[in-house]
């Protein structure tokens, strides 16, 4: 398997693995808060973001070839890794969106995502026994510094962010279960599982985690036109595919630096609020959006091949 880090890879998986899927995912992942703000009122933000991942994880698991040989064929140690996969999926909605709630948007997205890439570095020094690179801290270190600023910059205008210690808390909370399964993902990926069928099943577990949140914050929502409209997206869009995508990305790049190339989700959903909703944005999240795009194309430039000899 082509190792990322190494300057004779061919060009194959650069050009169709690596950064390009995990962007795209990214993207996808941009659509979320835009797709969410046309839910009927009475959704339970939990609710919609956990139907999303009951429907999607079903999609994932049912559409990836290898998914049940799996489940049923594999090892004790490779099930339970995939149940802690699948425990870390299901943590993350339920965690970011209470966050999110507590906290605003603005800040649970800036808490969540900026401290995934740091979860994410530290869980592969534990387990790897890998430093992180200085190209990676810089870029990192740049990446979400501008998503900060991005995303926090109505409130350096002067426009005041709701904050509590618990919405804080769960933030955390779900940049470190993000950090988790893309990890678990990765070593599954790296023993020679397909990434579709890593990702279906710890999304589909996922799923079977989250379905009674679900069922108890009610699903009257889910018959109206546009709550279903929004379960579909979400399942469809930010789940099936952009996870399809991140799988397939992970098998070239490294779950740290996956995690740092997602940080071009908060300025999707800043372009797309722009766009489709009217918002404004002031000029210092603009120098943010510019920073965070710098620290992006620092951690993919071509490496220089070092000197033999």
């Amino acid at each position: 398997m082509p190792d990322q880090n190494n300057p004779t890879t061919t060009a194959r998986p650069r050009l169709t693995g690596g950064a390009p899927p995990i962007l795209g995912a990214a993207v996808l992942w941009g659509t979320t808060g835009t797709a969410s703000s046309f839910a009927p009122d009475g959704a339970h933000p939990a609710a919609i973001g956990s139907a999303g991942l009951v429907l999607g994880g079903l999609l994932l698991f049912l559409a990836s070839r290898g998914s049940m040989a799996l489940v049923t064929g594999a090892d004790t140690r490779t099930r339970w890794t995939l149940l802690l996969g699948a425990v870390a999926v299901a943590g993350y909605p339920l965690s970011f969106y209470p966050a999110v709630a507590s906290t605003g948007v603005a800040v649970g997205t800036v808490i969540t995502l900026g401290s995934a890439p740091v979860f994410s570095g530290l869980l592969a020094w534990c387990a790897d026994r890998t430093r992180p690179t200085a190209r990676w801290v810089t870029a990192t270190a740049a990446a979400v510094v501008g998503c900060a600023v991005l995303v926090l910059g109505p409130g350096l205008a002067g426009v005041p962010a709701p904050t509590n210690a618990t919405g804080v808390f769960l933030a955390l909370l779900a940049g470190f279960s993000y950090a988790l399964y893309a990890i678990i993902a990765q070593r599954l990926i790296r023993r020679g599982h397909t990434s579709g069928a890593v990702m279906g099943s710890m999304f589909a577990g996922g799923g079977l985690l989250v379905l009674p949140v679900v069922l108890v914050a009610g699903t009257a929502w889910l018959a109206t036109v546009s709550g279903a409209l929004v379960a579909l997206h979400l399942a469809l869009f930010t789940v099936f595919l952009a996870y399809w995508l991140f799988g397939v990305g992970l098998r070239y790049t490294s779950a740290s630096t996956a995690t740092t190339l997602s940080l071009a989700e908060p300025a999707v959903a800043a372009l797309l609020g722009v766009a489709l909703l009217g918002e404004r944005l002031p000029l210092v999240s603009w120098a943010g959006l510019v920073v965070l795009a710098l620290g992006l194309a620092v951690l993919k430039a071509p490496r220089r091949p070092r000197p033999r000899g």
